[in-house]
């Protein structure tokens, strides 16, 4: 009896180990944007629903970003880890901690996966935000009621090539609600970019409350309809009145929820040119004193702001004292592209400021009223960025160049020593089609498939080593004339945005199209669970 008893205690214990010792497949490690370095080690980390996600010091922010971990855990997996406080990693549980003598960068973070623990550090919370995403795409990417994770062992070192990586969103053409622009600020942070360039006055629609001209909104946000079909073709109009704008309240809430996701909001309010929505408000602001409306197409249009009249700089000064308190960002857009002079030539003001101030013409008027405004926004705090022709008539002091008209504005401000944004339409219009015209849906035009923006370069081959230092990073920028719903918008940035995630984070020695393609792959499964709207063309 005591051997029988004895065998069967054996069997018993070889069964719990064999229990403990449970064979797990290890995932492949599939991350976009690629980390700068990725060591696979063996083994595999299993998470369970007694992990706890660890901080090493009890404050919000630490929290905050454990629980985007926690929410995914959740929201995916059915997994609910809790949230503690601990001083160091422990064996069996998820540590995220700061620790500022690593020296290193904002963003940059190490993470070291083994089947012990998950250590993730970093010296500034931006780090272990990034850090966080990576850890999600270490997951599943489809949603599924799991009883326990696995994480595959793996050593990470991570950070950014540059420090503006941007996705821009254009309300004035057609307006986004507040729940979507939140969701964009979300894709722009889980592919870990940092900038939300959000362009809210048009010809079409101006989408920000100014408590000081409330014309702007009541009657600047509305346009009587819309045309149908593409501007250069059509003629016909939907005879439906359209608007929208969002109020102060809202834009605070939009950039607080974007300051949690480490993503900057930078504000743009046009001017010289792309004014009508304001003109239509305050017609006395133009040349000709109007009548003017709200646009219903799409395209430029003569009418722009009166350079020669003084109440336009102090409409645009109190405009501009309403909305930087609401964006606590350095960086303030003022657009300054697209202006036809055809207005200022005939104007008596403009050709009278043009006499006082010794102007040869109107490209230097243009660039007397950007550097004006630059002086008052300077005098502010805030330092001015805009697309490139304010580097026509002379570059304003202390002004960024955003250079969309191929690379030479961009060339043309880092040779002069001025930062300058990269956002060349040929690479980083996510307007244009992706893929066949006949396939797609209606576009403005253009060709930009995803393996051309992964194939973009943002330091231009013209530019020295130390000139190179001035390009601060790229965009991509989505105009919104063929883009009516929230769903357009998804299904023209997606996945062109991975794409160029990749090209402002990774190093550049290590992008490779194929590889970048194999990534994609889980991805696209993860754009699914989320139920973004993307084009499928890649992936067929």
């Amino acid at each position: 009896m005591k051997l029988k008893k004895g065998f069967f205690m054996l069997v018993i214990l070889a069964a719990v180990v064999g229990c403990s010792n449970k064979q797990y497949t290890r995932p492949e490690v599939k991350i976009v944007p690629e980390p700068a370095k990725v060591v696979n080690t063996d083994g595999v980390f299993v998470l369970n629903k007694k992990t706890p996600v660890l901080v090493n010091e009890d404050n919000p922010e630490l929290k905050q970003i454990a629980g985007f971990l926690t929410a995914h855990l959740s929201d995916f997996y059915g997994l609910n880890a809790s949230v503690d406080v601990a001083d160091s990693p422990q064996k069996k549980a998820i540590f995220i901690g700061l620790d500022k003598s690593l020296n290193l960068g904002k963003e940059a973070y190490n993470l070291s996966v083994t089947p012990k623990q998950i250590v993730l550090k970093a010296s500034a919370p931006n780090g272990l935000f990034y850090g966080v995403q990576t850890l999600i795409q270490l997951l599943p990417p489809s949603r599924q009621q799991l009883s326990e994770a696995v994480f595959p062992a793996v050593e990470i070192e991570d950070t950014p090539r540059f420090g503006w990586r941007g996705m821009h969103l254009d309300v004035g053409r057609h307006f986004m609600p507040v729940d979507f622009v939140k969701k964009y600020i979300d894709y722009i942070a889980m592919n870990k970019m940092n900038v939300f360039h959000w362009h809210l006055t048009e010809d079409q629609g101006w989408r920000i409350e100014i408590k000081k001209y409330p014309k702007l909104t009541e009657i600047g946000s509305k346009r009587k309809e819309t045309i149908i079909g593409h501007a250069h073709e059509s003629k016909e109009y939907d005879g439906k009145p359209y608007g929208g704008f969002y109020t102060q309240d809202e834009i605070k809430d939009v950039v607080a929820y974007a300051k949690a996701r480490y993503v900057t909001v930078v504000p743009e309010i046009e001017l010289p040119g792309h004014a009508l929505a304001a003109l239509a408000s305050y017609p006395e602001l133009g040349c000709t004193g109007g009548p003017y409306e709200v646009a219903t197409t799409w395209g430029v249009f003569d009418d722009v702001y009166c350079a020669g009249k003084e109440e336009t700089f102090q409409f645009l000064e109190d405009v501009i004292s309403e909305v930087m308190p609401l964006f606590p960002g350095e960086y303030f857009h003022i657009g300054g592209d697209e202006c036809p002079k055809t207005q200022w030539e005939k104007c008596p003001y403009c050709q009278a400021r043009m006499k006082k101030e010794g102007l040869k013409n109107e490209h230097e008027l243009q660039s007397y009223f950007v550097q004006r405004i630059e002086k008052f926004l300077n005098a502010h705090g805030k330092k001015m960025i805009g697309w490139d022709e304010i580097l026509e008539g002379g570059l304003a002091p202390n002004a960024t160049v955003m250079s969309w008209r191929g690379e030479e504005g961009g060339i043309a401000a880092a040779q002069a020593h001025h930062d300058a944004v990269m956002t060349p339409g040929n690479y980083c219009y996510f307007d244009h089609y992706q893929a066949d015209p006949k396939t797609q849906p209606l576009a403005i035009g253009g060709f930009t498939p995803l393996k051309e923006v992964y194939g973009y370069e943002p330091i231009p081959k013209e530019l020295s080593a130390e000139e190179g230092k001035y390009i601060l990073g790229a965009q991509g920028n989505v105009w919104t004339e063929y883009m009516a719903t929230p769903e357009r918008v998804e299904y023209m940035v997606f996945p062109r945005i991975a794409a160029l995630a990749e090209v402002v984070w990774s190093p550049k020695g290590s992008r490779n199209y194929d590889d970048f393609m194999n990534r994609m792959q889980d991805e696209v499964k993860r754009y699914d669970a989320y139920g973004i709207n993307y084009c499928k063309v890649e992936f067929q």
